[in-house]
């Protein structure tokens, strides 16, 4: 459905009035996996105002799908709200690392997975006031099962879910994740047909 993934954007020319401009951009903090920066930028009108945000190196998100119809997530504490959240499998982009070459990564290391099939759903921005981040979706299906290869510092669980709990779990707010939410909308088109999936097999799925 989606051409694949590109974070680069223009603005169209009538939109011009909208954009705001950077005059100075400050480092606050230089962490091992984030950045944040304040950057001072001149608005429509021509006064100046100030932008607070994390610089983020991007992630991938992937829906696996099981052969008996179940999905593929993870149980995982988040320290950052203080609880176990139900998710679907995700990691953050290595330094020059394709997109879909991270999803086949994050599901071999967090489940033990590989998949046969993938395809490229499309990019969300995950939080667009404070991040610069995107987060690439991906579907996976023929499925294998393997051994984890969690780092040392990782603990999760693995289990399945009937996408109809999984969505249950959605409206009654057991499940808040933002990107889980957002891979239930596009699970939820896919499985009725709404939406399609343009699915190549895993050797030739290179970005």
């Amino acid at each position: 459905m989606q051409a694949d993934p590109s974070t680069s954007s223009t603005s169209s020319n009538d939109e011009h009035h909208l954009v705001e401009h950077l005059v100075r951009s400050d480092r606050v903090l230089d962490g091992s996996f984030l950045q944040v920066r304040r950057d001072t930028v001149r608005l429509p009108h021509g006064g100046e105002a100030t932008r607070e945000y994390v610089v983020h190196p991007g992630a991938v998100v992937v829906v696996p799908l099981l052969d008996d119809g179940r999905v593929l997530m993870e149980r995982q504490y988040r320290y950052p709200v203080g609880r176990v959240m139900t998710e679907f499998p995700a990691g953050k982009l290595d330094a020059g690392e394709a997109p879909l070459r991270c999803g086949q990564r994050e599901l071999l290391e967090e489940t033990g997975y590989t998949a046969r099939e993938w395809a490229y759903a499309g990019a969300m921005h995950l939080a667009i006031a404070y991040s610069t981040e995107v987060i690439h979706v991906y579907f996976a299906r023929g499925l294998q099962a393997g051994a984890q290869q969690l780092d040392v510092d990782e603990f999760l669980d693995v289990c399945a879910l009937a996408p109809a709990d999984l969505l249950e779990g959605c409206c009654s707010g057991a499940v808040t994740d933002a990107k889980t939410l957002t891979c239930c909308l596009w699970l939820q088109n896919v499985l009725s047909g709404a939406w399609t999936l343009d699915w190549k097999p895993a050797a030739d799925s290179a970005d």
